[in-house]
């Protein structure tokens, strides 16, 4: 299997009892959304942040990397998504266990954020673990397989979702799939269209997401 590697960011307290992880988009690496996790470190002071590169080198971009290919993607085959998804989903849980048990940091007390792909993958891979995360937060992203979050074994945590009514490359309409497979599931979601967004993250989105992070770990 393959194994993650990235960058961190240790707590300003200097004792972990908490965690984020990043998951870039497609092109990107861990680097990319590090920048965040030096503001969201001003709020949450015992967390590490944690940002690895996808396992996988862009086949668009060299010098960046993905979670999944896309090429092999046809238009609209949802079973497409969801067999390149569930097949790197291990090696994203492998690593959350690795670093949760590295830094001593209990996983009720991890959140995830990603973008584009990334968000994809923490919608997708975050509700299949075996025991829930405080929180999801997903930026710019799409939900793949929400008939998949009422079968037996899902697990439950607050999910937060961002995306610009402007995005050029991941449609606005995917914003209202996600509020609909969630809360059909019965999850707790919070959606957000941002006017005049286009595929990215404004300070608003960096805002309500440390926000909604620091309130899933106070409950």
């Amino acid at each position: 299997m393959k194994k993650l590697e990235g960058r961190f960011l240790e707590p300003r307290s200097g004792k972990a009892k908490q965690m984020v992880i990043f998951l870039h988009g497609y092109g990107a690496n861990g680097d990319d959304l590090l920048n965040i996790g030096e503001d969201w470190g001003d709020e949450l002071t015992d967390a590490v942040f944690l940002s690895p590169n996808a396992p996988d080198v862009c086949e668009a971009f060299a010098g960046g990397y993905q979670w999944f290919s896309i090429r092999a993607i046809e238009e609209d085959k949802a079973t497409e998504w969801e067999k390149l998804i569930s097949k790197v989903s291990p090696v994203l849980d492998a690593y959350i266990d690795e670093q949760l048990q590295k830094w001593g940091v209990p996983g009720s007390k991890l959140a995830v954020a990603g973008f584009s792909q990334g968000a994809m993958m923490a919608m997708y891979a975050m509700p299949r673990r075996k025991m829930p995360c405080a929180a999801v937060v997903g930026y710019s992203g799409m939900l793949i397989d929400a008939a998949g979050l009422k079968a037996p074994g899902i697990v439950k945590m607050p999910v937060l979702a961002i995306h610009g009514d402007a995005d050029e490359i991941v449609p606005p309409k995917s914003l209202a799939i996600v509020q609909g497979g969630f809360t059909d599931a019965g999850f707790d979601v919070e959606t957000i269209m941002r006017p005049g967004l286009g595929h990215g993250i404004d300070q608003f989105g960096v805002i309500r997401g440390v926000q909604f992070i620091k309130e899933a770990f106070e409950k």
